[in-house]
């Protein structure tokens, strides 16, 4: 595999230029960008996949839904249906997306919409009384000009050690980081020290206007299901099957290992849709174990207590009390 990227770089280099023409044309208003006289909120990445933004995301909505009433939009990656769609909960995976199922599912109080159109959905959306919009994963889609950009880049793939797609994972060269005013480090270790952080900052190259933050993933005590909630450490003495559908199931599966689990892993690729014979070959497992983002594609096919996910949010390592004002600071500054 890493023989067949290196010979993709020419295709990587004419990528990047691509990009970087198509941001440059933005940047100088030859092609329109649409801004917005209230808080837009993008979070997003320049690695493709894998860098906590639903997370981020869940983190945002916890946060501001007690004093705003707050949407999200998505273009619901893989769903079967195209246009706007405001969610309401009850459609399956396939019609709105996993991702956007999920937010709905935790969050029924927010405003959950997908559309390609990022305008379109956000027009949608004012129109219905949403006060602050979050773009889930429109980082690239520059016809929308958020008010407010936080990058996300995973600790063990920052973007400046990548390079572009196909050869590596960017999806455009790391000078458009220079957009985002917050860039937050995700996934990182909890006992991630101060040098290490300085070593990270000196790396990133950030300007002056630029705030930085780390953050982990904090995998709950609890595991669900549609009927029950048990505690994650009941299936110590239990054999279970792990299922993953996500861009990056190793820090999950690394944490079941250290907690001293016994499971047998099927893995999938990100955003799968399970097909019948898969979901044939599920069901006859005693007990699962998978992503709260895959169960959203999975819970309708599983007898009750039978198919559990582990819930996570974001946590930061520091500064958490920070990253919350700068958040307000602009919602208010609008």
């Amino acid at each position: 595999m890493k023989i067949l990227r290196k010979m993709l770089i020419p295709f990587a280099l004419l990528y990047g230029f691509i990009t970087w023409s198509r941001n440059l044309l933005y940047n100088a208003k030859i092609l329109d960008s649409r801004s917005y006289d209230f808080p837009v909120i993008c979070v997003g990445n320049l690695n493709a996949g894998g860098t906590g933004k639903s997370p981020m995301i869940e983190f945002l909505l916890k946060f501001l839904l007690p004093n705003y009433k707050v949407a999200t939009l998505s273009r619901g990656y893989r769903r079967s249906t195209s246009g706007y769609k405001l969610l309401s909960g009850e459609e399956p995976a396939t019609e709105v997306g996993d991702e956007p199922l999920q937010f709905k599912r935790k969050f029924n109080k927010a405003m959950i919409a997908v559309d390609a159109n990022r305008q379109n959905g956000i027009s949608n959306l004012r129109k219905q009384n949403a006060e602050i919009i979050l773009l889930d994963d429109a980082f690239q889609h520059r016809k929308v000009k958020a008010g407010l950009n936080i990058l996300l880049t995973a600790y063990s793939d920052l973007y400046v050690d990548d390079v572009m797609l196909p050869t590596g994972n960017l999806r455009e060269p790391t000078v458009g980081a220079e957009r985002a005013k917050i860039i937050v480090v995700t996934k990182c270790p909890r006992k991630l020290t101060h040098r290490e952080m300085d070593t990270i900052r000196t790396k990133l190259r950030l300007h002056n206007y630029q705030q930085l933050y780390f953050s982990f993933i904090d995998y709950s005590e609890e595991i669900n299901s549609e009927e029950a909630s048990i505690k994650l450490d009941d299936l110590k003495d239990k054999c279970f099957t792990l299922v993953t559908g996500i861009a990056n199931p190793k820090p999950l599966v690394n944490y079941l290992k250290t907690k001293g689990f016994n499971f047998k892993h099927r893995i999938f690729k990100d955003h799968h849709n399970f097909t019948d014979k898969e979901i044939a070959e599920l069901t006859k497992e005693a007990l699962i174990l998978t992503t709260e983002k895959d169960y959203v594609r999975l819970y309708t096919y599983f007898k009750p207590r039978q198919l559990y996910y582990l819930p996570v949010k974001t946590a930061f390592l520091n500064n958490e009390a920070e990253f919350k004002s700068e958040i307000i600071k602009f919602v208010k500054g609008q």
